[in-house]
């Protein structure tokens, strides 16, 4: 026989290429999901397998180490950034290297980027820093059309995704929808209510950051609309919000139906409305970690509501499962594995992750079904996403970040949040709203030109930071744009008594509140505002009318300085436009928001919810006083 012409063994080689890229059904959109997912499956290593359940942090990753391990998701912590004042175009770049390495494997599996934009893109500098949940759970008593407006939170929603888009990132670790039991709890500011049922209306974020769900999709589904918007993260699943005396991951005692009623029913509603992953929680339920509890996982999660999504875990979730935290990595391994969790945030020692795993599975410890079963839910979200089709990000969204239209919309936001609790000390001589022409008026208070204890925790830095940590307007800029030019604005962080009789101001605006705090560094016993703001109060409200203004994460000890306030309003954490506080303040709009959490009077009633039989608040849950906008008033 002679010999095969080289053109011919060309063609052969082509042809046998050709035939396998044809083959790969996972690289064609036109195949259905089912289809993509199986096919790559199929081709997938074990190897491939494990680092899709990946995820690590930036600071660790680089696009020599996903491709060498195959890493399927990259973390940004909080305050983890390209740099200092990164600009959009910075974050865009450094996602995209970290995605080439991604795409430079065998099977080109994109990974996914996930950060906590959970109040805003509040990792980003420049970006609309929105009132962090406390506060918006506030606006589901504003009426739009005599229907409550949870609308509002769906915008959020929108305008959060295009910020997050707008760094190249496609996966924010929000909404928390845990129902907060007790203001002694660290994270009671990310929770819309101790109400589970306003904390199911504000699921509404979530088609807000995913996208509306088709009328013809399947039920139950995660769904993600692809390019301007992001996989959202239903979280932490379950009971976060109820632990014994709020401890930060602490035990949440409480029997099967009462976690079914008051933890349980806003996951029901985020996966109705398509969220495509769900957060576990670094707690427990009666005893048990939740990062090892299969029966609520797997057996109710997973099977009984039938969430399609995956499942991740909270940063070094896994590593807690013992006590002290790591004592025995291979096993948390195994159980948080085994218990249903498909993606862990590793987030550094991703080796000792990878090797352990992979032990676990050639032992036979772990079972390729539940490897299978986690990357399977993976792809599902990442084909769902688009990120096959469009895996590196571009600079079209990049004018998103920050834009006026998102700043308008976080400062209507402050104006629905607010409440009301006090207003004269006499009902029949309201001092608010205030007038805008006066001689001389004063602004004191910690927290009246600060925008990082305006923003609170989760800014910039993980813990939050006071001082000019990004682009905002303080409470004093907002006065002084609010105010007539003929009227002095005078500022003083804590005047005292001789600096008050020396000046005849109209009225004062006392600014006070807590100071940025984050997870268990925000567990309090006592529930106090930062010195010196009691003090501050009681100097300026004995010498001047004046109105008081509380930033703060939750419902704080004010009882005693209570007879001293003319005006007292609940402002939260209100983010970066410290304008929406003025807004009402000086009337051009009216008080509407009502309280969705119970105010104390001492926090030895704690923990203390509507409908608990010695229920005996300062304020009661849905109170709040409203005013009338000066324009509606004038045409009276």
């Amino acid at each position: 026989m002679g010999r095969i012409p080289a053109a011919l063994v060309a063609l052969w080689l082509w042809t046998a290429v050709y035939v396998e890229a044809g083959h790969m059904k996972y690289k064609d959109p036109k195949q259905p999901l089912n289809v993509r997912i199986k096919d790559l499956l199929s081709r997938m290593t074990l190897e491939e397998k494990i680092g899709q359940m990946t995820q690590i942090e930036r600071e660790v990753a680089s696009a020599d180490v996903i491709s060498k391990y195959f890493i399927g998701s990259i973390v940004s912590g909080g305050g983890s950034v390209p740099g200092p004042r990164a600009s959009a175009e910075s974050w865009i770049n450094m996602v995209n290297e970290f995605q080439k390495g991604a795409l430079s494997t065998r099977l080109g599996i994109p990974m996914i980027y996930g950060i906590d934009a959970v109040h805003g893109n509040n990792n980003a500098y420049s970006a609309t820093i929105f009132p962090h949940n406390v506060g918006l759970g506030v606006t589901r008593q504003v009426r739009l059309q005599d229907q409550l407006d949870p609308a509002l939170v769906k915008k959020i929603g929108a305008a959060t995704a295009l910020e997050v888009r707008a760094t190249g990132i496609h996966y924010t670790f929000a909404p928390c929808i845990a129902v907060c039991r007790d203001p002694r709890w660290g994270r009671c500011y990310e929770s819309y209510s101790e109400d589970h049922r306003i904390v199911q209306s504000m699921t509404e974020i979530i088609p807000g950051l995913q996208g509306d769900v088709p009328s013809n999709y399947p039920e139950n589904f995660p769904f993600v609309n692809p390019r301007t918007k992001v996989a959202a993260c239903a979280k932490h699943f379950v009971g976060d919000g109820g632990t014994t005396n709020g401890i930060n991951e602490n035990n949440t005692v409480i029997d099967w139906n009462g976690l079914l009623n008051i933890h349980m029913p806003a996951y029901l509603d985020s996966i109705r409305k398509g969220v495509a992953t769900v957060m576990v929680s670094y707690s427990s339920w009666n005893g048990k970690k939740m990062h090892a509890n299969y029966d609520l996982i797997t057996g109710y999660l997973k099977k009984t509501l039938k969430f399609k999504g995956f499942v991740i875990s909270d940063m070094r979730g896994i590593d807690r499962i013992t006590t002290p935290s790591r004592a025995n990595y291979t096993y948390s391994v195994q159980a948080g594995i085994l218990a249903g969790i498909d993606m862990v945030m590793v987030p550094d020692e991703y080796v000792e992750f990878i090797d352990d795993l992979t032990l676990l599975v050639k032992k036979n410890v772990i079972p390729m079904s539940r490897i299978n079963d986690a990357v399977r839910r993976i792809l599902r979200v990442k084909f769902i996403m688009g990120l096959f089709e469009n895996p590196m990000a571009d600079l079209s969204l990049a004018d998103q970040l920050g834009s006026q239209e998102h700043r308008e919309l976080a400062r209507e936001a402050v104006r629905k949040s607010l409440v009301l609790l006090k207003n004269g000390k006499d009902s029949n001589e309201p001092l608010l709203p205030l007038p805008t022409s006066s001689e001389k008026i004063l602004v004191a208070g910690s927290h009246a030109d600060d925008i990082g204890n305006q923003c609170g925790g989760w800014t910039i830095e993980w813990n939050g930071q006071t001082g000019n940590i990004t682009v905002g307007t303080t409470i004093l800029t907002a006065v002084k744009n609010s105010v007539d030019q003929s009227t002095e604005v005078v500022y003083k962080e804590n005047p005292e008594a001789e600096f008050l009789k020396a000046n005849n101001f109209s009225y004062a605006i006392v600014v006070v509140g807590e100071l940025p705090y984050v997870e268990t560094y925000g567990d309090s016993k006592n529930l106090t505002i930062a010195e010196p703001g009691y003090s501050t109060i009681t100097n300026v409200c004995e010498a001047v009318k004046c109105v008081v203004i509380i930033i703060s994460g939750r419902p704080v000890y004010i009882e005693p300085y209570l007879e001293k306030i003319d005006a007292l309003v609940a402002a939260w954490l209100p983010g970066t436009e410290g304008q929406g506080i003025t807004d009402v303040l000086f009337g051009d709009y009216g008080f509407t928001g009502k309280l969705a959490r119970t105010w104390f009077r001492t926090v030895d009633q704690l923990p203390m919810n509507i409908g608990d039989p010695h229920y005996d608040p300062l304020f009661p849950f849905g109170y709040g006083l409203t005013t009338s906008p000066r324009l509606l008033k004038a045409s009276q």
